[in-house]
């Protein structure tokens, strides 16, 4: 079995990387990512030591680079996390986001198409739904629940999705998508909630949040995350949505809050900011048809996740170091440049 992992340099993507490679030691994975902001290839420095893995910096957006890589590996398989994703980002410039989340996604499925690829999985996002009240707590994301975007970002990756349901009823390709809450844990770059807070309270510097910080979200440990998927890859139906969530809603100023207390850091670190344009109230997942028919639940709470993901962030000290101080842009140089 061959396996195209996009964005594979990433933070959900690498995490994926290193579970299929141990869960399938048979199993061939090819990594793609185009290294640019976020995509880290130390990452992936103990994945380079498996034989049965590779590594292609390539854009997805780039047709003939695409063709030429699927011409070369023939994958079986192609699971698309390739994105941009960060909201703030996407509000600042959002035709990088229309590149790479819609046009790379279009790119991907042409080639899948040539080549006979036998599983299109297309990794979303809860937040093509919009959000919920937060005064409606019964209320839940379903497959059913219309789309409704709020951000240039999920605006991006509500059109991919749709592409990616045409191509499955018109060119008859193979597909699968699944909507996934917020995702934490290990190699989460710097600049989402979790991290930035964890980094930021060692190195006592201002803890940044949102208007009142009463958003809330949905978490899910990224080992989960890559199981569901895993799951729905090779036993999901083709043609069909699958939302993968946490059972961890939490706001965030009381993450910000746990982070501080875990780390010893006074709360006065915190500095309410004014608010993101357009900024969701509420998300939250109803896994429940993942679970009837592939099931899947997650097995990480969120107590005991969080406490994994602080000290992943205390034990890797120069993954993050190396980050935030733009070095790690010159790894793939370093690593590459001779060969």
């Amino acid at each position: 079995m061959k396996i195209i992992v996009t964005g594979g340099a990433g933070f959900i993507g690498s995490n994926f990387v290193y579970h299929m490679l141990n869960k399938y030691p048979e199993y061939e994975i090819i990594c793609v990512d185009n290294l640019t902001y976020a995509g880290n290839l130390s990452t992936l420095q103990e994945a380079f030591k498996n034989e049965k893995f590779s590594f292609h910096k390539v854009d997805i957006a780039d047709r003939n680079a695409v063709f030429s890589l699927f011409e070369e590996v023939r994958p079986d398989i192609v699971v698309n996390f390739a994105a941009e994703s960060h909201v703030d980002r996407s509000i600042e410039n959002p035709s990088i986001f229309v590149d790479t989340n819609i046009s790379g996604t279009v790119v991907l499925m042409d080639a899948s198409i040539k080549y006979g690829v036998k599983r299109y999985h297309q990794v979303s996002t809860d937040e093509v739904y919009g959000d919920l009240p937060l005064d409606k707590p019964e209320l839940l994301f379903t497959e059913e629940t219309p789309v409704k975007t709020s951000s240039p970002y999920s605006s991006s990756k509500a059109s991919a999705d749709l592409f990616v349901h045409a191509y499955n009823r018109t060119y008859g390709l193979p597909i699968t998508i699944s909507r996934c809450s917020n995702n934490y844990g290990p190699n989460h770059f710097p600049e989402k909630l979790i991290p930035l807070m964890i980094i930021n309270a060692l190195n006592d510097k201002p803890l940044p949040v949102y208007g009142d910080g009463q958003n809330v979200r949905d978490w899910l440990y990224v080992e989960d995350h890559c199981e569901a998927i895993d799951l729905i890859i090779h036993d999901g139906k083709i043609g069909e949505v699958y939302n993968v969530g946490g059972h961890n809603e939490m706001a965030n100023i009381d993450i910000v809050k746990l982070i501080c207390k875990t780390l010893d850091k006074p709360e006065s670190l915190i500095t309410y900011v004014n608010d993101r344009k357009g900024h969701d109230r509420r998300y939250a997942i109803d896994p429940t048809k993942i679970h009837s028919e592939l099931g899947w639940l997650p097995k990480t709470n969120f107590e005991n996740g969080i406490q994994k993901t602080i000290q992943w962030y205390l034990d890797n000290r120069d993954w993050w170091e190396e980050i935030i101080s733009g070095d790690y842009q010159n790894y793939y140089k370093e690593m590459y440049s001779n060969r």
